[in-house]
């Protein structure tokens, strides 16, 4: 059932009948919806006791205040610790980063990461760089030689889908975000973590979760085999028995 939290600035779908032991965050234009099949009652009947919140700016969530970053999105989620008590914390991909960012700051409220497709590192080859005739139309607008709206319409066709489809504050969100580091929040985690991730995720590639979980104290990865960048989606059932794997 669908539950505030922090005084009513969030929203969540609450599982399971006992306390949560697990608190799930989605990925980028998602929302907690992705994880029905991961904590909804299984063939047994038994459902997790599970909280998959909305993040600010997605599902039933208003968007934030101001183009936050993963740390304001954790600070932000830090009041729904206070009420359920430790847990372990699920993420995928964006709200990975949340997650992790949740862990540094809430050691005493979070017991264990579990992690899937999250883009911790960029990828072995660095980040591309944006197209000539896109960086041609940036440089153009600074130089005052064309307006806005030619330089929006750059974004939007040489833009991830992800950009053309964001606006206002969470398009500042994303290009935020994008823009983090996570070496030295990875180094700092003395929780266990464990990486649960598609062979053949494209978004966030094996490559790099190989290369984050060498940089984590207690880290574990397993792969999925034929595994995409949706595994709560795609392949409930694994993702649900890491939670369990990590459940008191």
């Amino acid at each position: 059932m669908l539950q505030a939290f922090a005084q009513g600035a969030l929203f969540g779908e609450r599982y399971g009948a006992g306390a949560p032991f697990a608190l799930c965050l989605h990925g980028w234009r998602r929302s907690g919806a992705d994880f029905r099949d991961v904590l909804g009652p299984d063939t047994s009947g038994e459902a997790l006791d599970a909280v998959a919140l909305d993040l600010p700016g997605f599902g039933s969530a208003p968007p934030p205040p101001g183009p936050w970053g993963s740390p304001e999105y954790a600070d932000a989620l830090s009041p729904v610790l206070d009420e359920l008590g430790p847990v372990v914390v699920l993420g995928h991909s964006f709200g990975g980063r949340v997650a992790i960012q949740l862990a540094d700051r809430r050691p005493d409220a979070v017991r264990a990461l579990v992690l899937t497709g999250v883009p911790l590192l960029p990828p072995a080859g660095g980040r591309r760089r944006p197209r000539p005739a896109y960086r041609a139309v940036r440089t153009a607008r600074r130089l005052g030689l064309v307006g806005e709206e030619r330089l929006e319409r750059a974004r939007r066709r040489f833009g991830s889908e992800d950009y053309r489809e964001a606006s206002g504050v969470m398009r500042s969100v994303l290009v935020k975000v994008l823009g983090e580091r996570y070496e030295e929040v990875l180094g700092r985690l003395q929780l266990p973590v464990d990486l649960v991730w598609g062979e053949l995720d494209t978004a966030a590639p094996l490559e790099a979760a190989t290369r984050a979980a060498a940089l984590v104290r207690d880290a574990t990865l397993q792969v999925v085999a034929g595994g995409d960048h949706l595994l709560p989606v795609t392949a409930p059932s694994v993702i649900r028995a890491a939670l369990l794997a990590r459940r008191p």
